[in-house]
């Protein structure tokens, strides 16, 4: 279990993140959400003790998490937004060197960079040099990399930036089979809405910095109304929601060809809750 005590980080009087405090259980696939600025790339640099807290503190299993924390480290491993690899390496040097960071034996790094790349769809593809990889695969060698050492927590930030959509998906189901498999605890940071819809247990809503609300995407949705009407304007789409259909369609019978009948999602959520605040 994860928790996140009154977690504080301040920039030069700039106040990123603030008075966090939210748990995330064991084995749960959580999502943070925000708009940019929102914190959730700092609240993942915390959990991960790139940076430390101004104020608070992240405890795993009920021990505090600090730098010095070797134990409680070891069960963390991290995903970044960036491609933080040796471009001139081929997959398997890449996987070889993170192994001997590890003082891993080198038949246990064999084995698990075997058992990693089968699992991914990588095997096929392990000589060949980072650099000549796409996107989506490179993204693939990353969490390779991040499982080698069996971690318990896995932390994920922005995992599919600059994906296409048939990348992305076949992303989501990756992580679906990794989650299921290997019983772990992941930690989603996103800018993709659909996909904290698609795979996350739960997901936590940040705004500047402070939490807005923690719960699941269904429940959130039920929250402000399972059914949308959208009528277009002369210059923007006004959405009305209705927790019954029936409600949802009389109120669309009164309305002109360009309104449409919809299933709400996370984003119309994450529009009414976060973004007109923004002025959205």
């Amino acid at each position: 279990m994860i928790e996140l005590r009154n977690l504080t980080k301040d920039f030069d009087g700039f106040t990123a993140v603030d008075h966090l405090s939210l748990t995330v259980d064991t084995n749960e696939f959580f999502g943070l959400l925000g708009p940019n600025g929102a914190g959730k790339t700092t609240t993942i640099s915390m959990i991960s003790t790139v940076l430390l807290p101004t104020e608070g503190q992240v405890l795993i299993d009920g021990k505090p998490l600090t730098r010095a924390a070797s134990a409680e480290k070891r069960k963390l491993s991290v995903i970044t937004q960036e491609y933080s690899m040796r471009q001139d390496m081929t997959i398997d040097e890449v996987m070889e060197y993170q192994g001997r960071l590890y003082f891993m034996k080198r038949k246990d790094i064999r084995r698990k960079t075997d058992e990693l790349l089968e699992f991914t769809g990588l095997a096929d593809c392990r000589k060949r040099i980072v650099r000549h990889l796409s996107g989506g695969m490179k993204r693939k060698v990353m969490i390779c990399r991040a499982l080698m050492t069996d971690p318990e927590i896995l932390l994920l930030d922005e995992p599919t930036a600059g994906m296409d959509a048939l990348a992305r998906r076949q992303m989501w189901n990756l992580l679906r089979q990794l989650h299921r498999a290997n019983n772990l605890t992941i930690i989603l940071t996103t800018h993709y809405i659909d996909e904290a819809q698609s795979l996350c247990n739960r997901v936590a809503l940040l705004d500047s910095g402070k939490l807005d609300t923690v719960d699941t995407p269904q429940n959130l949705i039920e929250e402000l109304g399972a059914f949308a009407v959208d009528e277009v304007t002369d210059d923007r789409v006004v959405s009305t929601y209705y927790r019954r259909r029936a409600d949802a369609i009389a109120h669309l019978e009164g309305l002109g060809d360009d309104a449409t009948l919809r299933n709400t999602t996370l984003e119309d959520v994450f529009v009414e809750r976060v973004g007109k605040r923004l002025g959205n």
